[in-house]
């Protein structure tokens, strides 16, 4: 969900960063607790999808945000089918799926910097007992920057192990993943201390 910020001018783009986090963690927990049963998550679900489209987001968007995650929805709905019943499964399947959904609606209408700015300006009262919120910033700011480039080594030595014929191989894989990561956190921590990051 990273970076994938949808430009528009409909009333969900248009709401403050600040809000509309604050809207989506009080709609997971209201979900949560007020959904019990499978037509309460199609009526639920039904709501979301009605925001997407308010807020112009194409459905091949939509998809390729929840696509991921299609094995993990299989499992929990297995296991919960297993150990409690089938409506149970769809209402635990269905409030992640909302929940992930719902998250994916502000990271598509809302700029990466303006969140966390409002991420910042929330713990600024923290202030006073000596948080330093522009370091919390800045650490985010690595965080969300460091997820795409690490898919990035990711994808590019997956590529290389196929072109080698070793697309089996996790030791392949795993190893050539690390040393890139820790090289790459290497790099970025000479550039921060380099423009004075970090000192007193």
């Amino acid at each position: 969900m990273i970076g994938l910020y949808q430009p528009g001018d409909s009333m969900l783009h248009r709401l403050p960063a600040g809000a509309k986090l604050l809207l989506l963690l009080l709609s997971i927990v209201a979900a949560t607790i007020v959904v019990r049963t499978p037509i309460q998550v199609v009526i639920v679900g039904t709501v979301v999808a009605g925001l997407f489209a308010l807020a112009g987001v194409s459905w091949r968007v939509v998809l390729a945000q929840l696509r991921p995650m299609v094995w993990m929805l299989l499992v929990i709905g297995v296991f919960q089918v297993l150990t409690a019943s089938l409506d149970r499964a769809v209402v635990v399947c269905g409030l992640l799926l909302i929940s992930v959904a719902l998250a994916a609606l502000v990271t598509l209408t809302t700029r990466v910097t303006e969140m966390l700015d409002a991420v910042t300006r929330a713990l600024r009262p923290l202030r006073k007992v000596g948080v330093d919120t522009e370091r919390i910033g800045l650490m985010l700011a690595l965080a969300i920057r460091c997820v795409p480039v690490l898919a990035g080594i990711v994808r590019d030595v997956a590529e290389a192990r196929r072109a080698r014929g070793m697309q089996w191989s996790m030791t392949a894989l795993v190893t050539p993943v690390l040393v890139r990561a820790l090289r790459t956190a290497d790099d970025m921590g000479d550039a921060l201390a380099a423009r004075g990051v970090g000192d007193d």
